[in-house]
């Protein structure tokens, strides 16, 4: 009965069991039960009304200004294929929000030299411009040159971003190398590739930039999605209020 499951669910949060995993439990119960109103074994799903535990929302990590541009200040003055191609993988992740499958599916065609721009398909093939800055594009252009002659390349290449034996890249790949220069600046929890996706949303909004902006570069569906970066912003606030005003402590 309805009432069983939810004495269930009381019993198992009085055990200490996260909201997350309750609601993940309630929900495989839920599908089991539509499951055998589908075969006629039930008339009704008990499990249908029960509500769940609410779950706090985790603010997303972020590496903070400074230690990129440490980062990336340490990396400047590399002139080979493979440090040039790492340090436009880092830049083009914090300077655009791209995600790890975008970056890894740009092909030459996709740099918009004349624009200063590249061109991405999203979630759901959604095709989005993300623009770029006139010295990133210098980069991107000179790291091409270098790149067709390290491999011989004649002709238009399938994949922008290679390894360094000359294929395309792959995920374990490219969450590898943010994760080493990353490990090299910061000491927070996650260290991947979509810690600088959040790190561009948050200094973007730090920085007062529109909402519906950083949504529209993130390739977000709705902007509730994208609102959990103004939280970052909100906690900054406060933190500043209660190291500098007289009476914040």
């Amino acid at each position: 009965t309805f009432a069983m499951v939810r004495s269930w669910m009381v019993a198992l949060m009085k055990e200490g069991m996260s909201p997350r995993s309750v609601n993940r439990k309630i929900s495989s119960l839920k599908s089991f039960y539509n499951f055998l109103k589908r075969r006629g074994e039930i008339d009704n799903n008990p499990a249908g009304r029960v509500t769940g535990p609410k779950i706090a929302k985790r603010l997303p990590q972020y590496v903070q200004e400074n230690q990129l541009h440490q980062l990336f200040d340490t990396l400047d003055e590399q002139t080979g294929f493979t440090d040039m191609r790492d340090r436009l993988i880092l830049e083009l992740f914090y300077s655009t929000g791209i995600r790890r499958s975008e970056l890894i599916g740009l092909a030459d065609s996709d740099v918009l030299i004349e624009m200063c721009a590249i061109r991405v398909l999203g979630k759901g093939n959604k095709e989005r411009i993300l623009p770029l800055s006139p010295v990133l594009m210098r980069k991107i252009t000179r790291y091409l040159e270098i790149r067709d002659a390290h491999f011989e390349v004649s002709g238009e290449l399938q994949s922008l971003f290679l390894t360094d034996k000359g294929r395309s890249l792959y995920p374990k790949f490219v969450y590898n190398l943010v994760k080493k220069y990353l490990d090299t600046v910061t000491t927070i929890e996650k260290r991947s590739p979509h810690i600088l996706r959040h790190s561009f949303a948050t200094h973007m909004s730090n920085n007062g930039a529109d909402l519906n902006a950083i949504k529209a570069l993130l390739g977000h569906a709705s902007l509730a999605a994208t609102q959990i970066y103004t939280h970052n912003s909100i906690e900054k606030l406060k933190e500043a209020y209660l190291k500098a005003h007289p009476r914040g402590q």
